[in-house]
């Protein structure tokens, strides 16, 4: 609760139950369908609607970090800290990628009256079996 409080959402039951799916464990990915399936199979009655503008809101609030596959399907990371990530096409899975495992050079400056705020590198993998 005191975390919603501090992020500047109102703690409602439906956030509070997300919330306590999302971050009572180590830092993890999901999209909004697992977290419906995951908030359903809790008891928790909210709809998928719902689910979409919480993540969304946690995430505006600096509660989550947004990784965007491509343009239909995001993931939601509860670890907001800069690093970067795999994804497996084949799982439809996101794994972190170590930060010291990827250097980025050459990072062009950012328009005027902008800048740069992080960099996402994901790299694409699948089984080649």
């Amino acid at each position: 609760m005191a975390v919603l409080r501090m992020a500047g959402l109102r703690p409602t039951r439906q956030r509070l139950a997300l919330a306590e799916l999302l971050f009572s464990g180590p830092h993890r990915h999901v999209n909004a369908e697992q977290l419906h399936s995951e908030a359903e199979g809790a008891g928790v009655q909210v709809s998928l609607a719902t689910i979409y503008n919480s993540l969304h809101q946690f995430r505006q609030a600096g509660l989550l970090r947004e990784i965007s596959v491509d343009a239909a399907r995001s993931y939601f990371d509860t670890d907001t800290t800069d690093h970067h990530h795999f994804f497996i096409e084949d799982e439809q899975r996101i794994e972190d990628i170590p930060s010291d495992s990827i250097k980025i050079a050459g990072i062009p400056d950012a328009p005027e009256g902008m800048k740069v705020t992080h960099v996402d590198v994901i790299v694409r993998v699948k089984r080649t079996q």
